[in-house]
């Protein structure tokens, strides 16, 4: 079993920044790649960045490349993302995932083993 536990979300103005964090628990966190997911009222969940094991590989949806950076600290069990030029569109419930993978790639879909309980973004116009 995995433990994730997000932080980090709030309210911001369109244009600011904020940082998420994912602290895992359990099994060993470098045997897992991660993702983050957002999901709005009303609207499906969604992969916003993906990285795997090393942090060699990374994966953005188009909605968020060159905003938003995903990465991890693997001796701190941690994954993060920064996220900034924030849209209101950008408003959401931020989920982190992980998923065990046999190889060194990112986990693109939902299918991840392991999900946090989510965090609240609200960027304000």
């Amino acid at each position: 079993q995995v433990q994730l536990v997000e932080s980090g979300g709030g309210l911001v103005q369109a244009g600011g920044s904020l940082r998420l964090s994912c602290a895992a628990s359990g099994r060993t966190f470098s045997n897992y790649a991660m993702g983050w997911f957002r999901q709005a009222p009303g609207k499906e969940r969604q992969l916003v960045a993906a990285i795997s094991w090393s942090g060699r590989k990374t994966y953005y949806a188009d909605s968020v490349k060159g905003r938003f950076t995903i990465s991890r600290d693997n001796a701190k069990a941690t994954v993060f993302l920064q996220m900034n030029s924030l849209k209101p569109e950008d408003t959401a419930v931020y989920y982190c995932a992980a998923d065990s993978l046999r190889i060194d790639a990112v986990r693109l879909g939902s299918s991840y083993d392991y999900w946090g309980q989510g965090t609240q973004v609200t960027v304000s116009s």
